[in-house]
């Protein structure tokens, strides 16, 4: 019993990405940047690295270049080294990440190799990262730079938390309208308001931080 304890204590779990590289037959992969290559020995294990890059994402397309998420630079380095997708931008900036006989710098845009059907849904999701795009980060009453989400019509006087009544807005109107009507401050909008559509918009609403290289695929609402 007691050395069954002590294997249990001992066991240790295989992340998901090494256990998918492990049967795809992909090689094990480190990462080297600048610095570390030049420090990496005994003392200094490349592995070290790792968490400079780890919080960095990787747009993901379709074979048709529809955008279909942003992912984990580690889970896009996997799908490139099983063969399932090939880069299409690289990001100049990036780490290298190589094995025994493969490397790559981490790119900032892939391409799947085969088509991914997406299952269809109608409403996009409102979050405020995608209302701000909508609005493209400028406020719905004076044009201002954009700080806040507004309710057109306030909630205490039975407004809805959707599309159709919330914009972005300025700190200085946010705190002048406080829970008036428009009608009652004589203001107008500057845009009617509408739900966003398109595959692009879905990863708008997810993403806070998009690479330079993303905006040709994400439309006009990244712009």
């Amino acid at each position: 019993m007691k050395n069954r304890h002590s294997a249990r204590a001992h066991r240790q779990l295989v992340p998901t990405d090494a256990r998918s590289a492990e049967v795809s037959g992909a090689f094990a992969l480190q990462v080297i940047t600048e610095g570390s290559a030049q420090r990496a020995g005994p003392s200094f294990p490349v592995e070290h690295a790792v968490p400079l890059w780890i919080k960095r994402r990787v747009l993901l397309l379709n074979v048709t270049y529809e955008p279909l998420t942003a992912l984990p630079a580690r889970r896009a380095v996997v799908l490139m080294t099983c063969g399932k997708a090939d880069t299409v931008h690289e990001d100049p900036q990036a780490p290298v990440v190589h094995s025994e006989q493969w490397s790559v710098q981490v790119p900032s845009v892939i391409r799947l190799r085969n088509y991914v059907r997406v299952p269809y849904r109608a409403r996009i999701p409102m979050t405020r990262a995608a209302l701000m795009h909508r609005d493209r980060f400028r406020c719905a009453y004076c044009g201002a730079k954009a700080e806040t989400v507004d309710h057109v019509v306030p909630r205490s006087r039975g407004g809805e938390h959707s599309w159709e009544n919330c914009v972005a807005c300025c700190a200085p109107c946010n705190h002048r309208k406080a829970d008036k009507l428009l009608s009652e401050l004589g203001w107008t909008l500057r845009a009617a308001l509408v739900p966003p559509s398109g595959p692009h918009w879905r990863l708008l609403a997810s993403t806070k931080d998009l690479h330079p290289s993303w905006m040709p695929y994400l439309g006009e609402g990244a712009a």
